[in-house]
This record gives structure tokens, sequence and C-alpha cells, in this order.
């Protein structure tokens, strides 16, 4: 199982590295064409700007682990363990909650927005948009599995939980 898992994390983190290079092969051509040939790449901007919103979210969603998102963990750090595991539970449960409303809103949202197209290139805005809501759905997801493994009785807190600490 953990080998599978390791594979799908390969491919994510693959798709990343592949809009990633896109954009930078993108920016290239935009800046020769614009500076060099004179004659600016019109469809180049809206592409960056859609490949940038889908490398984010796509990433948020996954390639980043646990410790690689933001925390703001100046207390979870000072107190003990249980306490620890109750700041996990609750913040899970934020997450799961707060992701879980706007989810249905959301969606609703981005295929509202199939009835309009991009400026240029003329992609259905709700294909442009919809990988915000895959990444609600798996965020969702994976703090819906943390959270069954943090209410487990036999769970202590690990070190992949804390951030590592700087040292001076």
């Amino acid at each position: 199982m953990k080998t599978i898992l390791l594979w799908i994390q390969r491919i994510a983190d693959g798709v990343a590295v592949t809009m990633l290079a896109a954009m930078f092969l993108i920016f290239c051509a935009q800046i020769f064409s614009r500076y060099v040939l004179n004659m600016p790449l019109g469809w180049s901007s809206e592409l960056l700007l859609t490949l940038w919103l889908w490398v984010i979210f796509w990433a948020g969603a996954f390639c980043l682990r646990n410790k690689d998102h933001i925390r703001f963990d100046l207390l979870y750090l000072n107190v003990p363990g249980k306490v620890q595991r109750i700041f996990l539970i609750l913040s899970a449960l934020g997450i799961i909650i707060g992701f879980g409303i706007s989810f249905l809103p959301t969606w609703d949202y981005i295929t509202f927005y199939k009835i309009k197209k991009s400026a240029i290139l003329k992609w259905r805005l709700d294909y442009v948009f919809s990988i915000y809501g895959v990444f609600l759905g798996v965020i969702i997801l994976r703090y819906g599995v943390a959270l069954i493994q943090y209410l487990n009785p036999n769970y202590k807190v690990q070190d992949s939980d804390k951030d590592e600490q700087v040292e001076e």
C-alpha cells in the first residue's frame, strides 16, 4: 500500500513540476515574442494565470504534506502531548466543518461558470476553476482520515505532526 501511495505522490509531484515547467517556457516565449519579435502573444498571460491557479491548488491538495502547510503553532509546541492531540482534533474538525460548509456553495458557483468563457482562449470557466472544488474535496478527505487517526485512543503525537525547529 505504501508503494502505491508513493507512486501516486510521485505522479502528483510530476504533474505539478510539468505545470511549473510549462509556465516557465510560456513565460520565456512571451518575453522573446514581445521584446525580440515585437509581437506579443495574447494567449500567454491567460494561460499563465490558469496554470498558476492550477499549480497552487494542485500542489496544496496533492503534493504538500501536513507539515508543509502554514501553521500557527506557537501554543501547540509548548503544551503536553495530550493537549497537542486535542489541538489536532479541533483543528481537523474546524477544517472539515469550514471547508465542508463551503463545498456545496462553492461547487454551485463553479458550475455556474459553465456559461462563461475565458477572454482569449475561450475555455469554459467552470473547467478553469474546477481545481478549487477538487482542492476542497481532497483537503476534507485528508483531514477526515487524519481525524480518524487522531481519535484513535492509541494515537501518540508524532514528530511528523510537528514542524522541524530551526536551530540558531
